[in-house]
């Protein structure tokens, strides 16, 4: 005899529902509003230092985003559902948002286009004068 109860236990541990995934797409999006967030001296120029932010950071996460749900789709043969694919990109946004911050922080500027090539001069006039 088959136990009824045991199969629909078994099918709901394995299948995502609606609630649990609007509850953990909006989790992310706190998590990736939370990372992004940079505070100003008023309300106005925190809301346009954050806005700025996640506009930086948005490129690379939609980039790798697509990298991703590229693989998925190659590998597990279907698109993902639009939910996960969601919290896919907020997730590398998060990610890029704490590198920007820990850039930002450690004294860069991610907005002076010159600051990485500046790395790279001065790394490399240590190398020739060795």
């Amino acid at each position: 005899m088959v136990n009824i109860a045991g199969v629909l236990m078994a099918k709901n541990e394995n299948s995502e529902t609606s609630l649990g995934n609007a509850a953990m797409l909006a989790l992310t999006g706190f998590l990736y509003a939370l990372f992004h967030l940079r505070l100003g001296s008023g309300l106005a120029e925190t809301a346009q230092a954050t806005l700025a932010q996640m506009l930086l950071t948005a490129p690379y996460a939609a980039g790798f985003t697509a990298l991703l749900l590229y693989a998925h789709h190659r590998l597990a043969g279907g698109r993902p559902h639009w939910t996960r694919a969601a919290r896919v990109f907020l997730t590398m946004g998060i990610c890029f948002g704490l590198f920007f911050a820990l850039f930002e922080y450690g004294g860069g500027d991610p907005y002076d286009p010159s600051s990485a090539g500046g790395f790279w001069g001065d790394a490399f006039r240590k190398l020739r004068s060795r």
